[in-house]
C-alpha cells in the first residue's frame, strides 16, 4: 500500500476547492491557490492565462451553477516540490480527463499548469 503523502492531499484538496462554484465565483479565492505562471489548456482546446481563467470563472459561475463532479482521483509526488494530480469530472453532461501539476511555493502549494481532455463512454 503506497504511503500517505500530506503533498498529495494538499494538491487534491486545492483542486477539488477550485471546482467549487463558491470558490470560482471568487476572483481572490482562485488567484489564492493558482501559480503566478498558471497556464491551461481547456476541454474546448482553448489555451487560458492565469487572467483569462480567473475572469472567465468568475464570469460564467453562479449562484445556480451545479457543482462538478469528480472521480478516478489519483496523485503522485514527482519531486519534493511538485505534485501530478489526474482526475475525471463530468460537469453538465460533458465528461473530460484532467491533469494537473501542482507546485509548492512560499504560499504554499499552488496550481502550474492544468489539462482538460474531453472523452465519452462510447467505443468507437
Amino acid at each position: 500500500m503506497p504511503e500517505h503523502d500530506p503533498a498529495v492531499d494538499a494538491a487534491i484538496d486545492g483542486e477539488l476547492a477550485l471546482l467549487d462554484p463558491d470558490v470560482r465565483r471568487s476572483p481572490e479565492r482562485v488567484g489564492a491557490l493558482l501559480h503566478p505562471d498558471f497556464h491551461e489548456f481547456g476541454a474546448s482546446g482553448r489555451h487560458w492565462s492565469r487572467a483569462a481563467i480567473i475572469a472567465a470563472l468568475a464570469e460564467t459561475t453562479d449562484v445556480e451553477t451545479p457543482p462538478v463532479v469528480t472521480s478516478q482521483v489519483h496523485g503522485t509526488r514527482l519531486a519534493p516540490d511538485l505534485v501530478h494530480l489526474t482526475f475525471d469530472t463530468e460537469y453538465d453532461g460533458r465528461r473530460a480527463h484532467r491533469s494537473s501539476l501542482w507546485r509548492r511555493t512560499e504560499d504554499g502549494w499552488l496550481l502550474y499548469f492544468h489539462q482538460a481532455t474531453p472523452f465519452s463512454e462510447r467505443r468507437e
